[in-house]
């Protein structure tokens, strides 16, 4: 089976530390690590791991990390299809908490592929599962080429100017820019997933049915919180895409997620 993941990367430096510092307070890191992540780089490398190979669409900047970006998920098992910016790639820096909660902050604009890229767009009318990370609309147009279509509502604006049926679009309840209500897109998603967290979530479908899930049990002890969100979008585009019905399909990602859990950062690295 063909994946692929339209979004963007930051490359991102985690510090384990006991507990995130007060306002003009020092604390000490036990670890630190560096990753290319981001929603982009966390789901095509997870549809890389559970599909066998997967193609992120993305644009990095013209850079030492943009060149470090790109090795390194290529290293990971990812095909990237980039444009270069001029710009710096955008980056982040992750504090992870003695619990494993994760606290970020992002440098730079995003740099976000678009349509209009040269872009081996085409190769997506024979990809069995995308999931849409961050683009224009254009981009969203393009991803839509797939047999099925996975999105966040995050870029609620680019997808409602882009006019796509989705076959799911996945919000969490705790993010404000993840807000969706039934209306903000026409065509309206086959399914909508609402993620709780350690509480599981909720999920409507288009023909009025709806339901509940919960958390699964998470195999192993809790590194940190990175990417859990992400991972979860991957395991829903990758059990939908590989025929499940929406039940089934949750689950699956709901133990992406879990499993996600036990990895530290983005990709388990070190």
């Amino acid at each position: 089976m063909r994946f692929a993941v339209v979004g963007h990367v930051e490359w991102v430096e985690f510090a384990k530390v006991e507990r995130v510092p007060e306002p003009g307070e020092i604390v000490q890191a036990s670890d630190w690590w560096a990753e290319a992540a981001g929603g982009g780089g966390v789901a095509s490398v997870r549809l890389a791991r559970l599909g066998g190979s997967s193609t992120l669409y993305t644009a990095l900047g013209r850079d030492t990390l943009g060149d470090q970006a790109l090795a390194q998920l290529t290293e990971l098992g990812v095909r990237v299809e980039a444009t270069r910016h001029a710009e710096p790639q955008r980056r982040g820096f992750t504090f992870v908490d003695g619990d494993g909660e994760r606290t970020i902050t992002i440098i730079g604009e995003k740099h976000v592929p678009r349509g209009d890229d040269h872009l081996a767009w085409d190769e997506l009318a024979e990809t069995d599962g995308v999931y849409f990370v961050s683009g224009d609309a254009a981009a969203a147009r393009a991803a839509r080429r797939a047999d099925v279509l996975v999105a966040t509502a995050r870029v609620l604006p680019a997808l409602a100017e882009a006019g796509v049926e989705l076959d799911a679009l996945v919000r969490s309840t705790s993010d404000p820019s993840e807000r969706y209500a039934p209306g903000d897109l026409d065509p309206t998603p086959r399914l909508v997933v609402s993620t709780a967290s350690d509480e599981g979530g909720t999920w409507a479908a288009a023909d009025g049915s709806t339901g509940t899930y919960g958390p699964a049990p998470v195999p192993g002890p809790i590194a940190d919180t990175y990417g859990a969100g992400d991972s979860f979008a991957a395991g829903l585009t990758y059990a939908l895409a590989s025929g499940e019905d929406p039940n089934a399909a949750i689950e699956f990602a709901a133990r992406a997620a879990s499993e996600a859990l036990t990895r530290r950062g983005a990709h388990g690295l070190g």
